[in-house]
């Protein structure tokens, strides 16, 4: 500070140097006087010229802008320990962009991937998450469309919704309707537009059809099998127990197997009197494969959209040929690339949930400082529907310590 204001204090003093000549002869005549007319280096209070206010104004403004938040982080890829409770700071919104103070996040596999490296993050470390609802405190210079206040929503890019406070591009996220509260918007956005894509844009599921769907109880599972008993399609799910058999069923599945007691393809065959399914909606991967092709009708369609259990292992050309099977992995993303096709998948997720199609259950909530317990649930088959982080506030940061100390303390006890 006292190097900052030091030149110009001098500059806007009315003390002028003299000349080299006169300063060699003034200080033969006076050799004290020039040192007693300067200031010295001590002085702590220095009147600040208003030439310079404006520059330290917008330092402090810059300054202002800058918020302290907590997040979740991961420096190594590894298990749920790996994702670590770290403050963070979030910058001001630039043109386009927009700071949003997260109130839900869902939690989705694919977190997952990125967390054990199944998927490449952009960088390390790294702040998962890929889906959540929040107000915007915001925005960037000359946005339009947007105002602070308003409750939006975001499933996709840019990863990082595992915090208290986020920097959005505004393009990504859409408006949540006052009829849908956070925590539903917030667990339905990602999921609600990946069935969308599947039953309506990947294969368009009609009246007639049947589909078969694996893990009918999962998050994006339940929400399939809603919306195709409601376009008029024959529903077949597959669960691990009875539990989640009885939430099929109620989601509208015609027919549930319980893949640990039953063979599925055998099933399938019987359900279908050997014709077989229309298409297959796969989120398991590796250790449905095999019964997923054999399940399908001539011409059918096996929709791979996550890999659970793991990779499948390569797939021959000829397991396609035998019935002119069609084999697709799509992306949410690619579908959904443009500002009008994110809209109109939002907006068909959302008016179904406003009108009843679409129940969704928020079975499951966690304090966001604890997302790893989430992942250890989520991964352990522990959850039933969809999984929910609701961002602390500084005081329920401490509460929910405390509470997880608890939890270990009575673990270590029994």
């Amino acid at each position: 500070m006292l190097t900052s204001a030091t030149t110009p204090c001098c500059a806007s003093s009315s003390f002028s140097w003299p000349s080299s000549s006169a300063a060699s002869s003034s200080t033969r005549r006076r050799p004290l006087i020039l040192l007693l007319h300067l200031p010295p280096p001590s002085v702590a209070a220095v009147p600040i010229p208003s030439s310079i206010t404006p520059s330290a104004s917008r330092l402090r403004l810059r300054d202002s802008t800058m918020a302290k938040a907590k997040a979740i982080r991961v420096h190594e890829l590894g298990g749920p320990e790996v994702m670590r409770w770290e403050e963070v700071e979030v910058g001001a919104p630039k043109d386009g962009e927009i700071r949003i103070r997260t109130t839900a996040i869902g939690v989705n596999f694919i977190d997952v991937y990125f967390r054990k490296g199944v998927y490449a993050a952009p960088a390390m470390p790294f702040t998962p998450g890929m889906e959540a609802v929040g107000v915007v405190t915001a925005v960037g210079p000359g946005l339009t469309g947007r105002k602070v206040g308003d409750v939006v929503a975001y499933a996709g890019n840019p990863m990082g919704s595992y915090a208290q406070e986020q920097i959005l591009p505004a393009s990504v996220a859409v408006p949540v309707p006052p009829s849908v509260d956070h925590k539903q918007a917030a667990s339905v956005m990602l999921k609600g537009m990946t069935a969308h894509v599947l039953l309506r844009c990947v294969f368009k599921v009609q009246s007639g059809h049947t589909v078969l769907v694996h893990a009918a109880a999962g998050g994006v599972g339940s929400l399939l099998c809603q919306w195709a008993n409601a376009l008029g399609a024959t529903v077949i799910g597959t669960v691990s127990n009875e539990e989640k058999a009885a939430q099929a069923t109620q989601d509208g599945c015609h027919h549930v197997i319980i893949y640990t007691r039953e063979d599925v393809a055998t099933r399938v065959k019987e359900i279908t009197s050997g014709k077989g399914v229309n298409v297959v909606y796969d989120s398991v991967g590796k250790d449905t494969y095999k019964a997923s092709v054999e399940c399908l009708a001539s011409r059918g369609f096996l929709v791979s959209f996550g890999q659970s259990s793991g990779k499948p292992d390569p797939i021959p050309m000829s397991d396609l040929a035998s019935k002119s099977l069609f084999l697709t992995r799509p992306s949410l993303m690619h579908y959904t690339s443009t500002r009008d096709e994110l809209l109109e998948s939002a907006g068909e997720v959302f008016a179904n949930v406003a009108n009843g199609v679409l129940r969704v259950r928020v079975n499951h909530t966690y304090p966001l400082s604890e997302a790893a317990r989430a992942h250890a649930d989520l991964e352990g088959r522990k959850t039933l529907g969809s999984i929910v982080l609701i961002p602390e506030m500084p005081d329920e940061q401490a509460n929910s310590h405390q509470q997880a100390k608890e939890r270990d303390s009575n673990s270590s006890l029994l």
